[in-house]
């Protein structure tokens, strides 16, 4: 591991609001810069009253506005929602007002249920047009794009770093076709987390953008003085997960020592989901973080973890800061 990240999803903790998520969103990502965190991603997410980041490129300016020097990007960009001019469009004008640190992460999933994904992408065919999609809007990225009878204003010449994000062996396959850095979502889809990185780098093709495969891992941290602490404050997170997988989305609960509403057949998928995560001391922390570095040996780590109290979150990321820091060996050049 080279460096570690930070992927943030805006949450709305129960008896607070958006305003107040993207305020705590902006002094969290001011507290990661300090912590030595490389980059700080945001994610897209529809129709969910606790993710505040579905507008994600203007959280995006948001977060780079109250930074300055961490890269801030896109966790990512749900690319079947949009067209691709407009992705470029807002990330070149991203990457003009903040040169040198925006990064865009792009995802084939629709990030939210059916009903709102038609309602994103109203009038579209609905094809799989995503490895064209993804190669058009490097296009737009690229020096002498200003000279394309289409391009994209400001954008061109901007070289804004793409990133194939995925949680199956489909982005493994386009980001090693393509030669570009692979982010794989095992904070909450680990199941083929080995097989996706052994894919990504064996049949990794050497491109104008990355001469070597680097491959990042999400993981879940929930940190806390003690072993207990951290787990009644994780708990939060394990009621939303299972509130969205039983078809009732809301904002982030309250933590609770008592889990029981969440039937066992449930709870068995939402352990299964968070299986690629640290939770406890820090002891129990640099443990699990190390087990799993040494286990898949990803070139950046990227943590990420839902609470309900901002004040605990934030002592939580100074935690995982002072381990992935002591695990981090020095980087390599890569944007």
């Amino acid at each position: 591991m080279q460096r570690y990240s930070y992927l943030d999803l805006a949450a709305v903790p129960e008896g607070s609001d958006a305003a107040t998520a993207l305020a705590n969103t902006a002094d969290l990502a001011r507290k990661a810069e300090a912590l030595g965190f490389h980059r700080y991603w945001l994610a897209e997410h529809h129709n969910m009253p606790g993710i505040a980041s579905a507008a994600t490129s203007i959280v995006i300016g948001h977060v780079a506005a109250a930074t300055k020097t961490m890269r801030v990007g896109a966790g990512g960009v749900m690319l079947p929602n949009h067209a691709p001019l407009i992705v470029a469009e807002q990330f070149g004008t991203l990457a003009t007002l903040y040169p040198g640190r925006i990064d865009l992460g792009l995802g084939r999933a629709p990030g939210t249920d059916m009903q709102t994904a038609r309602a994103l992408r109203r009038g579209l065919s609905g094809a799989d047009t995503f490895p064209q999609d993804v190669v058009e809007i490097m296009g737009y990225f690229a020096e002498g794009a200003e000279a394309a009878p289409v391009q994209a204003v400001p954008g061109a010449g901007t070289e804004v770093p793409v990133w194939i994000l995925g949680s199956s062996l489909y982005g493994a396959q386009l980001a090693a076709h393509l030669g570009l850095p692979y982010a794989f979502a095992s904070h909450f889809a680990p199941a083929l987390l080995e097989e996706a990185s052994h894919i990504y780098r064996t049949r990794f093709q050497p491109s104008e953008h990355l001469a070597e495969p680097y491959f990042m891992m999400a993981m879940g941290v929930c940190a806390a003085e003690t072993d207990a602490e951290a787990e009644f404050l994780r708990s939060s997170q394990v009621l939303s997960f299972a509130r969205l997988r039983t078809g009732r989305p809301g904002k982030l609960p309250a933590p609770v020592h008592d889990l029981s509403e969440v039937p066992p057949e449930v709870m068995a998928g939402v352990e299964q989901a968070f299986a690629c995560s640290a939770v406890g001391s820090r002891e129990t922390v640099r443990r699990r973080i190390g087990e799993l570095v040494e286990r898949h040996r990803p070139d950046e780590v990227m943590v990420t973890g839902m609470m309900h109290d901002h004040a605990a979150r934030l002592r939580s990321t100074e935690i995982a800061a002072e381990v992935l820091a002591e695990l981090a060996r020095p980087p390599v050049a890569a944007n």
